[in-house]
């Protein structure tokens, strides 16, 4: 029976996955599909944050113990949840068999510009002025992290109530960045097979940073078209299904090969 343990990003939590979870069950028939809250996020906004990763792997870990579920596991994680997903993969491989990256980036892969484009200054520093205003402060990520529109009303909506009922304090949110620009993966290659999503048009992640992690993993790489650094929210059927052709590859393929969908 596979479990998939799903980790968003900076001070997102598992309320923002929004209908992926559902699509991704169906393109991957998974029995069990496990979302954690990050350290400072969602059911965890009463904790301090952490600025290591890895504490955050042993917040996680604990999670998943907690939780009750037996590995190993196949973790889905996105942005920082992806930092964490790669030192949890490195640090305890029996526990992990599979792992999807998503618009993530490291150390020593890319430098800093590429981690974090500095397009994305100014709509950050807004962002940190209105960080208490639900409705401003959601109306910048949106449009920062998002290129699907059609939705954004319903997603504003939906995203400020989410931030009222559970604010994730400014300190935490500074503390998370810390321990994003911080992470090193270093040399250590993740034993499991691992596949690595970027969008083609994140405007806060430059995608080449998933195309050198690829690289120098030998991972599989699929890139889409016009999703925002959001992937999952702005295309989760073409995120699910690239999952899905991933994992019926991987007999023939052994997870090692360089692959595009």
């Amino acid at each position: 029976m596979s479990t998939w343990i799903l980790l968003r990003g900076l001070t997102r939590e598992t309320r923002h996955w929004g209908t992926f979870p559902a699509r991704l069950r169906e393109a991957v028939q998974a029995e069990r599909l496990l979302p954690l809250d990050l350290p400072g996020n969602g059911t965890l906004t009463a904790l301090r944050a952490p600025a290591e990763v890895a504490r955050v792997v042993s917040s996680v870990r604990l999670g998943v113990l907690q939780s009750g579920v037996p590995g190993p596991y196949r973790v889905l994680a996105m942005s920082l949840g992806g930092m964490v997903a790669t030192a949890w993969a490195q640090q305890f491989p029996a526990e992990i068999e599979r792992l999807v990256l998503i618009n993530t980036s490291m150390r020593p892969f890319s430098r800093a510009p590429e981690r974090l484009r500095p397009s994305a200054w100014p709509p950050l520093l807004r962002l940190a002025t209105q960080w208490t205003r639900a409705p401003e402060a959601e109306a910048v990520i949106h449009q920062l992290t998002c290129n699907q529109r059609e939705t954004q009303a319903a997603d504003l909506a939906e995203w400020a109530a989410i931030r009222e009922s559970a604010p994730v304090s400014r300190a935490n949110a500074l503390r998370q960045l810390w321990a994003a620009a911080r992470f090193d993966a270093g040399p250590v290659v993740p034993r499991c097979a691992t596949l690595i999503l970027s969008s083609a048009q994140d405007r806060l992640v430059n995608p080449v940073c998933s195309a050198k992690l690829a690289a120098a993993w030998g991972a599989t790489h699929a890139q889409h078209e016009w999703a925002g650094h959001d992937l999952p929210h702005d295309d989760p059927v073409w995120t699910s299904e690239r999952v899905g052709a991933w994992l019926a590859a991987l007999p023939h393929a052994a997870g090692t090969e360089q692959n595009t969908f």
